[in-house]
């Protein structure tokens, strides 16, 4: 369930166009994607091929990554324990409102812990979540290191970093899991979309 807000005095808003009506309008049947897997997993290169793929086809996406809304909405948190729940808690509010309004809503987050995003899944309607595992091993991860963190955390400098001086908690039921050491870009994207159009979230091509 949704955090209760600290104030009493506030009521929320009814708008006069439904969400059915929006969807109806679109097309399409929002959702939010929740790609998790550890850093230099394929997460962010993932969802933006999938959100290239959906947007050429004339749909309506939107992507929240982890590195980008660390600059904005959540530049006040680090990364301990309690500040990575809360990055994730703000973000499943947010990805909550975004579905809601029938968008095809991508998010690219490592979201180590498995209570956090089941919290997410918990917030939002039936069927409008999707946990997609982006499973690649350690090892590969380092290879990647596109951002040089791993060896950082090897070193020392980066303390508390997930796969190496953090846990990871793998999802235990994912709807879809991609094993991006082995499958191409475009064969991981491609299994994101198939799923996407199988469920009816997306008119097939």
């Amino acid at each position: 369930m949704s955090q209760q807000p600290k104030s009493q005095n506030i009521t929320k808003i009814e708008t006069k166009i439904s969400r059915e009506d929006r969807e109806k309008m679109m097309g399409q049947k929002g959702v939010t994607v929740w790609f998790t897997g550890l850093s230099g997993s394929g997460k962010s290169t993932v969802a933006i091929e999938v959100d290239r793929i959906l947007t050429n086809r004339g749909a309506v996406c939107t992507i929240l990554d982890g590195d980008n809304v660390r600059h904005g909405l959540n530049s006040d948190l680090g990364f301990s324990p309690e500040d990575r729940n809360e990055n994730i808690r703000r973000i499943g509010e947010v990805a909550k409102l975004f579905t809601e309004t029938g968008i095809i809503n991508l998010t690219a987050f490592i979201s180590p812990y498995r209570a956090d995003r089941d919290r997410n899944r918990q917030i939002q309607g039936e069927g409008d979540f999707i946990e997609v595992f982006v499973d690649a091993p350690l090892d590969v991860c380092e290879q990647r290191d596109p951002k040089g963190l791993y060896e950082k955390a090897r070193a020392g400098i980066i303390p508390e970093f997930t796969g190496i001086s953090a846990p990871y908690e793998a999802p235990e039921k994912p709807e879809i899991v991609l094993n991006t050491g082995d499958q191409s870009l475009e064969e991981s994207a491609g299994i994101v979309i198939a799923y996407l159009e199988e469920k009816g979230y997306i008119n097939k091509a």
